[in-house]
């Protein structure tokens, strides 16, 4: 190869790294205090016009807003406590840095640390209650179509609203599922989540414009959601441990019978979010490979990945993977650098992984 083509090669390997890494420090009109464009993402996720993060714990607000990422799923709180919560000014300084401030929020479980808990429910149960997750301790299932427990959410949403988040990730969607192994219809325990998935993002709608809903997991619903009502409400769809279990990899049978959900709200317009705990948190070839390996078949599906530690704690900001991210596009020749869309209404309209202990 000519050395004229090794350093114009060269020159566009340090143009994009800065660009990718700079990004968030390049601000415009349309991106720099103006909550009216705070849901700029795009609509086609194939062509990546931004990136997501995910962090449940000791979420720091200056490096997520120095960040290379745009929507961040955080806690409403530092430690999942009323005390902990976050400040109005901390989350407003996430959005004047361009970033979509998202709310994580169970609405499966009840959490046994979180402002609403009562420790007389553990001689005297409610009746919505149910069994504690032997896996993650301190969370229950809850009957979630109860209305004491629908009461708890909406005050729930009050607080995140109040806060000034973008929106809500719903985890334990799910749940559904488990109530069905429990003596409950499916065909109820299926509808009723979707109700309750409408009802949350019409309670929150009506007080904040554009607020955005993603559910995580639970993605078979949308074999119930028969008249659209469910997909015409959500923003997009997020999922954990598509491509691999931690560390071992998924069969082709598991990965199609969730992407073929997943294909039908990418093909509605919408985003797809996967996060797989691929990162041992080493720099060897096969920590690398792997990670390589779960970046290109998220892409090549067109859903936006996340790469998490495999201790599934989720308690820092990921980002050396990014790199990686990049050879991928100068690799494929399809790295390009574009304005992001406004996300359309039409995500928005009024339709009317377990949680992480903190």
């Amino acid at each position: 190869m000519e050395k004229s083509h090794i350093l114009i090669i060269c020159i566009i390997l340090i143009v994009g790294f800065f660009i990718l890494f700079d990004s968030s420090k390049m601000k415009t009109k349309d991106n720099v205090r103006n909550t009216e464009n705070l849901t700029n993402i795009s609509k086609n996720s194939n062509n990546l016009k931004f990136l997501w993060a995910y962090q449940l714990q000791n979420a720091n607000i200056d490096e997520i807003a120095n960040s290379s990422f745009t929507l961040i799923v955080i806690d409403y709180s530092k430690d999942g406590t009323e005390n902990g919560k976050y400040s109005k000014k901390e989350i407003e300084k996430l959005k004047k840095a361009g970033k979509i401030p998202i709310a994580y929020i169970s609405i499966g479980e009840a959490e046994d640390y979180r402002f609403y808990w009562d420790n007389e429910w553990l001689k005297n149960p409610p009746e919505w209650l149910g069994d504690e997750n032997k896996e993650w301790m301190g969370c229950y299932a809850v009957k979630y179509w109860h209305p004491e427990w629908k009461r708890i959410i909406f005050k729930y949403l009050d607080k995140i609203i109040q806060q000034g988040f973008c929106g809500v990730y719903l985890d334990k969607v799910d749940e559904f599922e488990y109530w069905t192994e429990h003596g409950y219809d499916e065909d109820f325990t299926a509808k009723e989540m979707i109700k309750f998935i409408v009802e949350i993002a019409n309670y929150s709608r009506n007080k904040t414009n554009n607020f955005i809903i993603i559910p995580q997991n639970g993605e078979r619903l949308l074999e119930y959601d028969r008249n659209g009502e469910l997909l015409n409400t959500v923003s997009g769809w997020a999922v954990e441990d598509l491509f691999y279990d931690e560390t071992e990899k998924k069969s082709d049978e598991e990965i199609k019978e969730r992407t073929k959900y997943l294909d039908k709200v990418k093909y509605s317009g919408k985003f797809v979010l996967v996060v797989d705990y691929v990162d041992d948190g080493t720099k060897t070839n096969e920590n690398i490979k792997r990670i390589e390996d779960f970046i290109n078949k998220s892409l090549d599906k067109g859903y936006i990945p996340y790469v998490a530690k495999s201790d599934r704690e989720l308690d820092e900001l990921n980002t050396w993977w990014l790199k990686l991210l990049i050879n991928f596009y100068f690799l494929s020749f399809s790295y390009r650098v574009s304005k992001p869309y406004k996300m359309s209404k039409f995500y928005l309209r009024k339709s009317s992984h377990k949680p992480h202990t903190l």
